[in-house]
């Protein structure tokens, strides 16, 4: 389905291409220049979510971050997240940490997609 690109979505889409990290609803909106109000905010973040351009990590904190996406399944042509995010404790920084996982399952069970969070201290906090 195409989207309108409005004044909005643009803003919204610079702020978390312009970051480099994993960036919350509240700090999208501290980032923002004009009135955007919160609705309309989280309205443009899931529809980015369900075009495939950001993809939304659930925190260890209940929160709910948003990070562009990098190369997400694109020899597959499937759109997947499962890497592990980091949030930093201290600074709040929550990135992707594009390294496998491989998590040892009983036999019979197959994983499709996992949402893996590890807190503790970054390298500019630790």
């Amino acid at each position: 389905m195409k989207r309108r690109n409005t004044h909005s979505t643009a803003e919204i889409f610079e702020v978390l291409k312009s970051s480099g990290n994993a960036l919350s609803h509240d700090m999208i909106q501290e980032n923002i220049g004009s009135d955007i109000d919160r609705a309309t905010i989280y309205r443009v973040l899931n529809r980015f979510c369900e075009d495939g351009k950001v993809h939304k990590i659930i925190g260890d904190d209940g929160k709910q971050y948003f990070a562009i996406c990098h190369n997400c399944g694109e020899k597959k042509k499937v759109h997947s997240h499962n890497h592990i995010h980091f949030r930093c404790l201290q600074c709040g920084k929550v990135e992707c940490l594009e390294r496998d996982l491989a998590v040892p399952l009983p036999e019979g069970y197959v994983a499709k997609v996992h949402n893996l969070v590890i807190s503790g201290f970054c390298n500019n906090c630790s």
